[in-house]
Order: structure tokens, then C-alpha cells, then sequence
């Protein structure tokens, strides 16, 4: 759904264009990461740092024109669902997706887009106190929507964009 001329896409992309122009690039990595970028300067990573496998359709973390990309992180619980909690799983999802801006050679404050899904809008505030700790410098621009259903036994689901600032 296009909301007017200025959408999420366009955002996320003069975003990139914005950093890439100010000197961030993906050979900041060359050290950090094993992986080899293709012939396009995307290098995609597992949540161990090591080469993504190729036959897989979802990669955890992409890096491109000086940008970390970390896929949906989800909480994963083996609970019954009844003792689902979502402060637990929301510190779950950020330690996860701090390990994946990391990897990717990010740091949180370097965070600068994150989406986040809920099971449901009543977990907003619940979410939110654990999120915020997080980024005790100023959090990231942020959409927090809340959805029918999320996959991986999760009342919280979060992807983000990061700058690559570590070499």
C-alpha cells in the first residue's frame, strides 16, 4: 500500500545511498568477514559470521554498500505457549539481533531502521521496556506493527539495518 511519494522503500534507499556516500563500504569487512561478496558486493553471513549457505532461502545477515541487513529474528520458545512472556522474548530477539549487527560488523548505536512485529498490540509496552535498553544512546527510526500470526513461536519478531562501523 503506497501511503504518498515518500515511502518506507524510498526512505530505506536514500538511507543507503546517504551512507554509502559519506565513505561506509562493505571492504571496512575484508578482515572481519570470510565470506566472499559476489560480483554485485553482497556479502551474506550466517549468525556465526561464517559463509551463508547457499542453498538456503532466508540468509541472516547481508551486508551491501556499507549497510547490515538482519533478517526477522524470532523468539523461538519450546514453553507451552501459555507461559509465553514477552519481556523474555523480546530479550531474546535483541540478543539475537545485536549478535547479527555485530557479525556483520554493526554496533547498536549504529542501528538505524528496525521493524518490529507483535502478536499482538498488547504487548506493546512490554516490548518496549526491553527494546529501549538496547540503544541507551537513542534508538533507531522504528515501525512496530502487530500482525494475525507469527512464525517461530514468538509474540515478537524484529528485523533491522545497520551501518558497518567496525573493520
Amino acid at each position: 500500500m503506497n501511503s504518498g511519494i515518500f515511502t518506507r522503500r524510498i526512505f530505506t534507499g536514500r538511507i543507503a545511498a546517504l551512507l554509502s556516500a559519506a565513505g561506509l563500504s562493505t571492504t571496512a569487512l575484508a578482515g572481519k568477514a570470510e565470506a566472499k561478496s559476489n560480483d554485485k558486493g553482497v556479502v551474506k553471513l550466517n549468525m556465526d559470521g561464517k559463509p551463508a549457505d547457499p542453498k538456503s532461502f532466508i540468509t541472516p545477515v547481508i551486508i551491501h554498500n556499507g549497510l547490515v541487513y538482519v533478517a526477522g529474528q524470532g523468539a523461538h520458545d519450546t514453553l507451552p505457549q501459555e507461559q509465553w512472556e514477552i519481556g523474555h522474548h523480546t530479550t531474546i530477539v535483541m540478543d539475537n539481533i545485536k549478535k547479527g549487527v555485530e557479525v556483520g560488523g554493526g554496533t547498536m548505536d549504529s542501528v538505524v531502521q528496525c521493524g518490529v512485529f507483535l502478536a499482538d498490540i498488547k504487548y506493546y509496552d512490554g516490548m518496549n521496556n526491553v527494546f529501549k535498553t538496547y540503544f541507551p544512546n537513542g534508538g533507531p527510526a522504528r515501525t512496530t506493527v502487530a500482525v494475525a500470526a507469527l512464525p517461530g513461536n514468538s509474540l515478537v519478531e524484529v528485523n533491522c539495518i545497520a551501518a558497518v562501523v567496525k573493520k
